[in-house]
């Protein structure tokens, strides 16, 4: 098992440090937009290819930050059910949800998009819009994005199976269980109380 969560680690690791990086996509993506409508309105000229670079950018953020997004647990889940269960429960739910829905439809989409990648560099495919560009750059995201996602799974089936044996922390307590707007309205409400707090020590004392 310890070699297991030692493999859980550096998946981890991985995308970790692939999402500190993939934040640049989006900053390239928005300098290309910037210009391109800069181009566009000084001097009257624009491209088919500036707009395929900026969802080619985007589809890049989009599909190879999926591991790290399911490593903070930012994917959208309903948990009106879930949240109510035991924490062996959660954690029972969620090494189903990993080992027979994402395990199975990662390796799929793995199998049907890698060969297509293949076929569409060989063949130099472009876009069919005016100065549109090569294709398969952007299918090559796919294979990649989803094999990341693919192995961040299978660290948080590692680390859910380690808490079960009694062999590593809790898993679902590594990060808040809240979501951004739960967390951000409990910080609001803790300023108003903080503030609410300090009028009240200063305000004159009733005789």
């Amino acid at each position: 098992m310890q070699a297991l969560l030692k493999l859980s680690r550096a998946i981890d690791w991985l995308n970790a440090q692939i999402g500190r990086w993939v934040i640049w996509l989006i900053f390239a993506a928005t300098v290309v937009s910037a210009l391109n409508a800069i181009v566009r309105k000084a001097f009257n000229y624009s491209s088919n290819g500036f707009l395929e670079v900026q969802w080619y950018l985007f589809a890049w953020s989009f599909l190879v930050a999926a591991g790290y997004t399911l490593l903070h647990r930012e994917h959208v889940r309903i948990d009106v059910v879930n949240s109510r269960l035991p924490k062996r429960a959660q954690v029972w739910i969620d090494i189903i949800g990993f080992a027979f829905f994402l395990t199975p439809l990662c390796l799929v989409v793995i199998y049907l998009t890698t060969p297509m990648v293949f076929e569409k560099y060989a063949s130099g495919e472009i876009s069919g819009n005016p100065g549109g560009l090569i294709r398969w750059p952007v299918w090559l995201a796919l294979p990649i994005g989803f094999t990341l996602l693919l192995l961040q799974g299978w660290s948080e089936l590692i680390k859910r199976i380690a808490f079960l044996r009694g062999q590593g922390p809790d898993p679902m307590g590594r990060l808040s269980d809240q979501s951004a707007e739960a967390e951000l309205a409990e910080a609001l409400r803790r300023e108003a109380d903080a503030k609410t707090a300090a009028l009240a020590a200063n305000a004159p004392q009733a005789r």
